[in-house]
């Protein structure tokens, strides 16, 4: 098993990749501590973790408190002895508008949930890794990456480039005290935020992919299951492109 006996933060685990990797990563061995702002659909995978013979908890919380990172790692602690690794995948698409047509507050809101929780994510998370070591994973996107620009998406973009530029500030700060730190990004994939449910946007996402298809939110749960495996051992500061080749196409 993967990640027999490790214990992993996920964020973001209420639906979508988040709630793919949960799974995933408690079948593959880990204890689980989860995140996300439902409350109700954390307790509706916690109980079926555990139906299933996985070993789960969550805290049901906002990444945009400064506070609730800390939580989630003193759960970790309390629960399960320590903290392995994380998996650091809430974010939000945010308006789909022009920057010059954005306002202040829709523009500071994709930048708190998606890069400043990242900073407060690996601010809380690094202090329990230097015990004995650990991987962190960010959930990044081809958009803002690998000349990935999309129109209207100028917050997202620029959230999720940075999240890159501070995962590798951090890959290099910390390689020496065992502590990985890498980034998957995700193409299209099929979620609740992605358009699930509407056959017409599907088609038209799918459609930019050379793949002609979306990914499914395990397929990407696969890849941050990679990053945070002793598979990827000699990995650190890698910005892992999971995109079904749209970045290709788009260079």
């Amino acid at each position: 098993m993967e990640l027999s006996n490790k214990t992993i933060i996920v964020t973001g685990a209420s639906s979508g990749i988040g709630a793919a990797a949960a799974a995933l990563f408690a079948a593959e061995g880990a204890n689980v501590v989860l995140g996300a702002r439902r409350a109700s659909e954390l307790e509706t995978l916690v109980a079926r973790i555990g139906q299933s013979g996985g070993r789960a908890v969550c805290l049901p919380g906002d990444v945009r408190d400064k506070g609730y990172a800390g939580a989630l790692v003193d759960l970790a602690l309390k629960e399960f002895g320590g903290l392995d690794g994380a998996f650091n995948n809430a974010g939000i698409v945010g308006e789909l508008r022009p920057v010059a047509e954005m306002t202040f507050e829709a523009w500071n809101e994709v930048i708190s949930v998606n890069l400043t929780s990242a900073f407060l994510a690996a601010k809380a998370q690094i202090p329990m890794m230097k015990q004995r070591g650990g991987s962190i994973v960010f959930t990044s996107s081809f958009v803002g990456f690998s000349n990935g620009g999309m129109p209207g998406m100028g917050a997202y973009a620029a959230s999720k480039a940075g999240m890159v530029g501070l995962m590798q500030s951090l890959a290099s700060d910390h390689a020496a005290e065992g502590i990985r730190v890498n980034a998957v990004l995700p193409g299209g994939t099929i979620t609740p935020a992605g358009g699930e449910g509407n056959p017409s946007v599907l088609e038209f996402i799918a459609n930019l992919h050379p793949m002609k298809r979306m990914a499914a939110a395990d397929e990407i749960a696969q890849a941050a299951l990679f990053l945070l495996s002793d598979r990827s051992s000699f990995m650190t500061g890698s910005p892992m492109l999971v995109d079904g080749g749209i970045s290709v196409r788009l260079a």
